[in-house]
This record gives structure tokens, C-alpha cells and sequence, in this order.
């Protein structure tokens, strides 16, 4: 863009809504889904598509969220499980890689719970298929026994499962001495050869990745009350609570943060990320919640002009403008600031709202973008961004 916005002056929803509309609907693929970019990545993926049915519900488009919702769950198994990536332009684009067609052989955050409440709280008439089909695939992740850890919590069978892919969380993973980019890409490819799966093709352990990540945990569990809540399952509302009392117990009141769950518990696990600070979605102690948000609010720590860095700036490996490893995330900024005016925090979800949207469009609805100077990286357009007209609309 020309000219950068003033992180005092937050752009209003007449200013947000039709650049928002317009690069969503260039991104809008006739198979069914948005596109996050269509030159960088034109296929669907798991939660993207998930904050593309907010997005297209709060433009008026109730047709394309419900067809979104569905295309995400369009190659779920037997089992529940749902692939983190549909091939629906090309089913067999990438048999190579993943050793199937039409889609991917691992999961992601199961966002599409939080878009189905979010479409039954806006009046959108919801298919039961799509509530049924997002029961399972929650299911699946809570109740296979392969991905439980001693802890509690659930592992994920790759980085890219978190959908944080190159997170300082994973850096005990990378092989070598410290993180190197390079040896990073070649072992996320190498570590697929890794993963093991159960008799219908799901993906269930990888002993070479048993991480049991703070930030995804507290999407299942958070997922898991959202669906909970439009269909009154207590079976699932159990579950979710014992998750997030498991979630709770591993605040670490020196680092001001979650700890992960596994081999890196001792080492990259403790990082301070963004990601991590999701466990305040369904983390219910006063005091670890208030240490977290003052952390996210204060300019010293996360809480940079133009969004929530997604590292703390006092890390050693914190760098504003690198993928993962230091600067904003749109999606990251929206649950972050649900947790905080869902969480009595509505001064501090203010700011986080105003900021957020600042930067969205002041990086030109970037991927990501620099906390200090909202510079955009990565793809621009990417249609996650488009989360700030939520945001702008609250």
C-alpha cells in the first residue's frame, strides 16, 4: 500500500469490507473454496478455509461459507479423520508427497467447530451432516489412544499438523546443532516417511515428532466446547474439560506461558509464542490469565502496534519479519483476541482488535506482517486476513 496507516487511527468497516470483498472473491476457486493465494497457495487448506466461512458469512455470502465448510470436510475417513489439505483441483497433484490422492495424510486444527457455531449464532441454517461430520473429526482426535502423551495432552504427528510450521517451539526437532532453515524444510519432508497409521489410512503417531503442542491442544479442546454448545453434547463438553484442566496445569509462572507436552517439554517446548497463549481460550485461572494478557497488551512484551507478535521479542531466535518466528499472524491475532473479550479482558481485547486490524490493512492483508512497522510478508493477499473484518465489525 501507499501510504501506512497511523496505529492510532483504526480503519473502519466501510474501509475494510470492500477490499476484503474484492480479494476474496478473485481468491474464490469454482470447486468450492477460497483460495489463501492463488499464485502461492492455490489449494485448500483445513483452517484456513474454516476463518474463510467467517469471512464470507460476514460479507453476505451465507452459500460460500456453507460450501467452504463443506469442501473442508469433503475427504474425511471412516475414522473422522480430516485431511489438513484438499486436492480438489487436481486429485493427483501431489500422490508423490503424501502417497494418496485428492488430499493430504494429516490433520490441523479443527477450526470448523468454531465456524459452525459462528454460522447458527448468525442465523445460517446449517446441514446436520456438517455438524455430524465435525463431531467426528473431533473425536478422532480425542479418542485415538496412539496420539494420547503421558501428560494429557494430544500429539500431532508433524509440525505442519499445528499449522505453525516453522514455530521455535519445534527447534529441539530439528537435526543438527540449533535451527538452520535449511535442515528445518528437508526434515518436515523427511519426517512424513515417519508417520505411522492405522488400518484405515489415518494418521495416528510419529516417534519421531511426538510433540504435544499447548496451542493445538487448546484448539481441539476449545473446538470441542464450540460444538458442544450448539448440539449439547456433554460427552464432548467432558472431554474438553479434561483437556483444558491438563492445559492449565502446565503454566509456568517464571516463563509467563504453557509448556508443550513431550521430548521438548525441557527445551524448545518453553519458548514464549503466540500460539502457545491460545490455551487462553479455555484456561479458566485467574492468575495465569492475567499474567498472559498483561504479557499479550504490553508493548515491551507481545504486544507490538500493529498486532500481537507471534514471539516474544526477548527470545534469542525472535526476528519481526521472519516466517514463524516473530511477526503476526492474522488468525493467531482473531483467536487471541476472542480469548480476551470472551475472558473479561474487554480494555485489552480493544486494543488487540484495534491493532490487529491496523495491520491488516496497512500490510495489505499480508499472510503475515512486522508488529513494529506492519510490513507484510509472505503471500499478499492472503484471505485469513480478511479475519479483520470480524474484527472490525466488533
Amino acid at each position: 500500500m501507499s501510504t501506512m496507516p497511523d496505529p492510532s487511527e483504526t480503519p473502519t468497516v466501510a474501509q475494510v469490507k470492500p477490499l476484503v470483498a474484492k480479494f476474496m472473491g478473485d481468491a474464490w476457486v469454482a470447486e468450492g473454496y477460497t483460495a489463501p493465494n492463488t499464485d502461492v497457495y492455490p489449494w485448500l487448506w483445513l483452517w484456513d478455509s474454516c476463518f474463510h466461512v467467517l469471512v464470507w458469512a460476514a460479507l453476505g455470502r451465507p452459500d460460500r461459507a456453507l460450501s467452504e465448510l463443506a469442501a473442508v470436510l469433503d475427504y474425511q475417513d471412516e475414522t473422522g479423520f480430516v485431511p489438513h489439505m484438499g486436492y480438489q483441483l487436481d486429485p493427483q497433484h501431489a500422490v508423490g508427497l503424501w502417497g494418496r490422492a485428492n488430499s493430504s495424510s494429516i490433520t490441523q486444527p479443527p477450526m470448523y467447530a468454531h465456524a459452525l457455531r459462528w454460522l447458527v449464532d448468525h442465523g445460517v441454517e446449517v446441514p446436520d451432516e456438517l455438524i455430524e461430520r465435525s463431531a467426528a473429526g473431533l473425536r478422532f482426535l480425542f479418542e485415538v489412544r496412539a496420539r494420547d502423551h503421558d501428560s494429557g495432552l494430544i500429539t500431532v504427528v508433524h509440525p505442519w499438523e499445528t499449522g505453525c510450521d516453522d514455530s521455535p517451539r519445534w527447534d529441539h526437532f530439528c537435526p543438527g546443532d540449533g535451527f538452520d532453515l535449511t535442515r528445518w524444510r528437508q526434515h518436515k519432508i523427511d519426517l512424513l516417511a515417519d508417520i505411522r497409521f492405522g488400518s484405515a489410512g489415518s494418521p495416528i503417531a510419529n516417534p519421531s515428532f511426538a510433540a504435544a503442542p499447548i496451542g493445538f491442544n487448546a484448539l481441539v479442546a476449545w473446538n470441542a466446547r464450540e460444538l458442544a454448545a450448539i448440539t449439547g453434547d456433554q460427552h464432548l463438553i467432558a472431554l474438553s474439560d479434561e483437556l483444558s484442566a491438563r492445559i492449565a496445569q502446565r503454566w509456568d509462572r517464571r516463563r509467563r506461558t504453557w509448556i508443550d507436552g513431550g521430548p521438548s517439554a525441557t527445551t524448545s517446548g518453553s519458548v514464549r509464542t503466540a500460539d502457545a497463549l491460545c490455551a487462553l481460550l479455555v484456561v479458566d485461572d485467574p492468575q495465569s490469565q492475567h499474567a498472559a494478557f498483561a504479557d499479550l497488551d504490553r508493548e515491551g512484551d507481545y504486544g507490538g502496534s500493529f498486532g500481537p507478535r507471534g514471539v516474544h521479542p526477548n527470545e534469542p531466535m525472535y526476528d519481526p519479519s521472519t516466517y514463524w518466528r516473530g511477526p503476526v499472524w492474522p488468525q493467531l491475532a482473531y483467536l487471541l483476541w476472542w480469548a480476551a473479550r470472551t475472558s473479561g479482558a474487554p480494555d485489552m481485547a480493544e486494543r488487540l482488535r484495534q491493532r490487529t486490524v491496523t495491520g491488516a490493512v496497512a500490510s495489505g492483508f499480508a499472510e503475515y506482517w512486522n508488529g513494529d512497522t506492519g510490513h507484510g510478508g509472505g503471500a499478499i493477499p492472503q484471505s485469513w486476513a480478511g479475519l479483520a473484518l470480524i474484527m472490525a465489525e466488533a
